[in-house]
């Protein structure tokens, strides 16, 4: 291991809380080739126990910090290579810490264009510039009668002084420890405001909030910073950046602090104070707050993508309605109630369109036609999309059991984000060739109350629609995070290699999009795998790839019960153990809590499994295949409670949380419009975080506080109505 290397490893353990050795450890798992998920779950031992998130976030530091080490090689080469790199200079690029700190100091020797600095080092200045900067006591014009020089274009003392001025201004604006200091003094005391563009106010109604608006950066919420932003790029709000309105100097008196740039009258100090003013206005003035604005922007980012992550993850791990023949309708009044039955394992039935708010035949004709589905293909639950037409839609199968009494279903409302984006999909056509576009969608909502997380991941996960401003945020950044929730969330749960789609098996572990349809092809060839050995025959599945994926995947009616559990084939060996100090068949011991909870790991650890992965063995043997997400639930809308307009302050009503921002969480109760229960109004307690109190999915009780039609919002509260409002 070099000294570069342990310095790395051990800055990633400061930031994840670990021990430079567990950095290591995992540090030469991901560079074998090794998959989060399977380090997280089959290598604790390795790594000393570090979780997914852990890793991830190892992950994250470790590229970036590979990156910098990269940089600073190039800028100690370049330095090097123009003969100016000192022992002193050298020192203080291999201390920095960042790519700001390290651009910071390769400033003075970048290869740049001809500046006026540099002209004016051309003409003979630099001595006169040096000579005021270290003499205050001279007076400046005097000496500068010694540089005029019509031949080298400085025909005059004021030529001269300009010329002088522009030197000092480089070096000023190139001083590392000084654009540190102002970045952090700009960050610390600065405040953004914001403006409404003459002329705006009308088009840009929907950010009056920010058109006369002033807030300190440090604390600026991820929220308002991006729909300040987005207002800017839309074209209504001009943004400033501004310290204090009553000291517009203050930048200026800063700089010359720190250049020793007095007022005690010496002949040179009014010139100098001058060069330090002409470098806070030209120089400075506009790069550090494109800077300090760059920071917010990506610390606002960072947010809003955690927050999209979150939200994300509990949506994919939302209750699944298990192995249920469920009829999907997608709501729709012009073109009808498209609808889609499909039976236990997701296999399309029959598909109709229906067109229940037409005339009363035709609604006649709906509910037969909806009775007709569910009685012959003995449908269980009916799964709406919460679009357009949605609550009539509810309305409307109610109907249909109140006249058809003797049929037995539940009826769910299920969020219908990202089904249109499925059904025009390649992957929706290669699914169903010859069925319409229309239909897709109604099958799409149909499996994903069946099992959401097996749906869900079929759509680009940005089309979930469980963000705030996901189209502001760097787009890479968001699609690696949410990427890697997914990944996380399937391995959480492990995939039935048997009835899994292509789509499923992609997200596995150690499967790359190839290796899952070359599953999904030689199972449709030679028929379900009987073992998860089995995989290895097929083509460029091989041991390495087998060894991330097979603890991940199920084969829940195998030959060997061990195929249905996350217990990974490598440690079959202990449970063989397990099973001769028990004595028992494996079918007999698998969750016999009497004989498990009597059992010790450590009489079972060997020189290739540990305490750890032991524990999870038998963990695992007790509640086999055991599946993380909650039991399933659903919200029962109020009735008569359709539009906006039928709401009134003081309703008591039941609703889905469909997304969480950091000022509050999204319900939806059933009216078309979510409504908003701010951060303020979560619980009688203070809230810092929402998502400690909610997350997508939960089914809350709210209370409706404000109507506002006009700007179609609706506040909400899940506080006791007597409970003092605490502050946000």
């Amino acid at each position: 291991m070099t000294t570069t290397e342990q310095i790395i490893f051990e800055i990633i353990a400061a930031d994840i809380q670990a021990r430079p050795a567990q950095v290591a450890a995992a540090v030469g798992l991901l560079d074998d080739g090794c998959t989060v998920p399977f380090v997280a779950r089959y290598r604790k031992e390795v790594t000393g126990g570090l979780d997914d998130t852990q890793l991830r976030l190892l992950e994250e530091r470790l590229g970036y910090l590979r990156e910098l080490e990269k940089r600073r090689e190039v800028i100690l080469g370049s330095i090097r290579d123009q003969g100016k790199l000192t022992p002193e200079l050298e020192a203080k690029i291999v201390a920095a810490d960042t790519k700001q700190g390290l651009e910071d100091l390769y400033l003075p020797y970048r290869p740049k264009r001809r500046t006026l600095a540099a002209i004016a080092r051309e003409a003979g200045l630099e001595p006169l510039a040096f000579k005021l900067f270290e003499n205050p006591g001279l007076d400046p014009e005097t000496e500068a009668v010694a540089f005029v020089s019509p031949e080298k274009n400085v025909p005059d003392v004021k030529a001269a002084l300009n010329g002088a001025r522009d030197i000092l201004a480089e070096k000023m604006s190139e001083d590392s420890v000084l654009l540190a200091d102002m970045r952090a003094w700009l960050w610390n005391e600065g405040a953004m405001t914001s403006r409404v563009v003459e002329g705006m106010e009308e088009t840009g109604a929907k950010f009056r909030d920010y058109f006369d608006y002033r807030e300190p950066i440090a604390r600026m919420p991820s929220h308002r910073a991006l729909a300040a932003f987005r207002g800017q790029a839309e074209g209504v709000l001009t943004l400033g950046l501004e310290v204090d309105a009553e000291r517009p100097d203050q930048p200026v008196e800063r700089t010359a602090a720190y250049f020793n740039v007095g007022t005690q009258r010496r002949p040179a100090d009014a010139w100098l104070w001058q060069c330090c003013r002409w470098t806070w206005r030209v120089k400075l003035r506009a790069s550090l707050e494109a800077e300090v604005f760059d920071r917010l922007r990506e610390a606002a980012e960072g947010a809003a993508i955690d927050v999209f992550g979150t939200n994300l993850r509990d949506l994919l791990l939302a209750a699944p309605a298990g192995h249920k023949r469920v009829l999907g309708l997608d709501p729709g009044i012009r073109t009808g109630v498209k609808t889609a039955a499909i039976d236990e394992t997701g296999k399309l039935l029959a598909t109709a369109v229906v067109f229940p708010f037409g005339s009363n035949e035709r609604r006649s004709d709906a509910v037969a036609t909806i009775a007709r589905l569910i009685r012959q293909h003995r449908l269980t639950l009916v799964s709406i999309g919460n679009g357009t037409a949605s609550r009539e839609t509810v309305e409307f199968v109610e109907e249909v059991k109140r006249l058809h009494p003797g049929l037995d279903f539940t009826h769910v409302v299920v969020s219908e984000a990202g089904a249109s984006v499925y059904s025009a999909s390649e992957l929706a056509a290669a699914e169903f060739p010859d069925l319409d576009v229309s239909y897709r969608g109604a099958v799409s909502i149909a499996r994903r109350l069946q099992d959401p997380l097996a749906e869900l991941v079929k759509i680009e996960p940005k089309a979930i629609g469980v963000g705030q401003y996901q189209h502001d945020v760097d787009q890479q950044k968001l699609a690696h995070r949410l990427d890697a929730v997914v990944e996380d969330c399937v391995n959480a749960v492990g995939v039935d290699v048997n009835t899994a789609s292509s789509a499923l098996l992609c997200r596995v572990a150690g499967l790359s999009p190839a290796r899952a349809n070359a599953i999904v092809s030689f199972r449709s060839a030679n028929g379900a795998f009987r073992t998860r050995r089995d995989l290895l025959a097929v083509p460029r599945l091989g041991a390495k790839t087998f060894e991330q994926a097979a603890g991940f995947l199920r084969i829940p009616d195998g030959d060997d019960p061990l195929d249905a559990s996350a217990v990974h084939p490598e440690a079959y060996p202990v449970v063989l153990r397990i099973l001769k100090k028990t004595g028992l068949d494996i079918k007999a011991l698998i969750g016999n809590a009497a004989v498990l909870r009597s059992l010790h790991a450590r009489d079972f650890v060997d020189e290739h499994f540990g305490i750890p992965t032991v524990t999870d063995i038998l963990g695992e043997l007790l509640k086999p295949g055991r599946d993380p997400r909650p039991e399933f639930r659903t919200a029962k809308f109020a009735d008569g409670i359709k539009e906006m307009k039928d709401l009134q302050p003081g309703m008591v009503l039941e609703g889905v949380v469909t997304n969480v921002a950091a000022f509050g969480a999204f319900v939806d109760v059933g009216v078309h419009q979510d409504g908003l229960v701010h951060i303020s109004h979560l619980a009688d307690r203070r809230v810092s975080d929402p998502r400690d109190v909610v997350k997508v999915g939960d089914i809350v009780k709210v209370r409706v506080l404000e109507v506002d039609l006009a700007r179609q919002r609706i506040s909400l509260s899940m506080r006791s109505e007597g409970a003092r409002r605490q502050a946000p």
